[in-house]
């Protein structure tokens, strides 16, 4: 059977855009810092593949309600996430994220010293060995996973390791576009392959409870996991 992946139309990737920029102008309050990130990041030449401001603030929310003090992100690029989730925590509160990067790295420290985030430390190197090495005396209360697609499986499972129980697992960019439900066009792109992969197991997995919430945004048609170990 041939993949019924159709390309979105411009007009209506848009209309996703447009939507996101009215409803920003309400609940967004300009912010320094988040504004310098994505400007020094793109300056640097970092890909642009940041969450969209509107994830990046529910982040935040969520780093609020559940009142997390501790917090873990696997993929770190310019910090633009984590300087949101970083917004969230209190001042002893705690934020680690792993970049494999150096170069990266050294980007988002600055990005972090220039939004006054003071309570996150970013570890460079392979997220499976950082993730390894981590131990669950002081277990986190949100993981935020958007890093290597193919890592997927094996950074939700240390994930879950890691988090307390009824603690928050999200991993980014599950839907993209459609294109993971369509097993035609999976077969021929490892990151959907991962996702799938990943869905599969949690069909299975009887200690967390989870759904994919999809959205549209300035960064077109996409969606986020969100598990809560039981």
């Amino acid at each position: 059977m041939a993949s019924t992946i159709v390309e979105i139309p411009r007009e209506v990737l848009e209309t996703f855009s447009n939507s996101d920029h009215y409803h920003n102008s309400f609940l967004l309050r300009p912010d320094e810092g988040l504004e310098h990130a994505l400007e020094h990041s793109a300056e640097n030449r970092l890909p642009d593949i940041s969450v969209a401001a509107s994830q990046g603030k529910f982040l935040k929310l969520m780093t609020l309600a559940i009142g997390a003090k501790r917090v873990l992100e696997v993929g770190t690029l310019g910090g633009y996430s984590t300087i949101w989730m970083g917004q969230g925590l209190p001042e002893d509160g705690e934020l680690i994220t792993l970049e494999i990067s150096e170069v990266n790295a050294k980007i988002a420290r600055e990005n972090l010293a220039r939004a006054g985030i003071r309570n996150a430390r970013v570890l460079v190197g392979d997220a499976n060995e950082t993730l390894a090495s981590l131990p669950t005396e002081e277990p986190f209360d949100l993981v935020f996973i958007d890093a290597d697609k193919e890592g997927y499986p094996n950074y939700f499972l240390e994930a879950k390791r890691l988090v307390r129980r009824h603690g928050v697992i999200i991993v980014d960019n599950v839907v993209r576009s459609g294109r993971v439900a369509d097993e035609n066009f999976a077969r021929g792109c490892r990151k959907c392959g991962a996702v799938r992969t990943l869905l599969k197991m949690l069909k299975e997995d009887k200690e967390v409870e989870a759904t994919t919430i999809a959205t549209t945004n300035t960064k077109g048609y996409d969606g986020f996991l969100y598990a809560i170990k039981l």
